[in-house]
């Protein structure tokens, strides 16, 4: 046996060896009640700064809940802690925090809950709209949402998982601070991850 011959034969057994291990997640996820798994939840957003880079951050703490009738009424709450803003620079992070931005003091909690779910040609929710509250103001907002996947999971749960994106203003919340530095409209993607009740 040739080395071509062994290294193809190689290729082929670990590939065989992944598709046993890696779970599938084709399936459309059951109805029911789901709460976020927040240790593998992400929420973060960009800005530009100065018109030379994009600014990213994230929130470190998220929770939330999901009740889930496919291609019915469905519904979501996503609660993110304001103080938990995480730019990967402190003295920019305590500045955030501050009454020139997410003022976590006064509005320690950043919200967002469902009004309507919309459902795409597959069956699965491809838009949410929903009341947004941030730095204590509430608008309403709509979130693109591509459902990633659903299944059993090793420890014998359920789980369900979604990406949703939106871009608001941030001065139509009252945060004016910089306005020539510091972009207008703030890219927020969400990763979402939830556990079956």
């Amino acid at each position: 046996m040739n080395k071509f011959v062994k290294k193809s034969l190689t290729v082929m057994t670990l590939l065989g060896t992944l598709s046993l291990t890696q779970p599938v997640m084709a399936e459309m996820a059951s109805a029911g009640n789901y709460t976020i798994d927040p240790g593998h939840t992400f929420v973060t957003f960009s800005v530009s700064h100065l018109g030379f880079s994009e600014l990213q951050g994230r929130f470190n703490t998220v929770e939330g809940s999901m009740k889930y009738t496919p291609n019915g009424a469905s519904s979501v709450e996503v609660t993110i802690d304001a103080a938990s803003v995480d730019s990967n620079h402190q003295k920019r992070d305590d500045h955030l925090r501050g009454p020139d931005f997410f003022n976590a003091k006064q509005f320690p909690q950043i919200k967002f809950a469902s009004s309507k779910v919309h459902y795409g040609a597959s069956g699965e929710p491809s838009r949410v709209d929903g009341n947004f509250t941030l730095h204590g103001v509430t608008k309403a907002v709509s979130l693109d949402v591509t459902p990633v996947g659903a299944g059993s999971d090793p420890w014998g749960g359920y789980r369900s998982g979604y990406n949703a994106s939106t871009k608001i203003k941030r001065s139509d919340y009252g945060m004016n601070y910089m306005p020539g530095g510091i972009g207008d409209e703030i890219s927020i993607k969400l990763y979402i991850e939830l556990t079956k009740n």
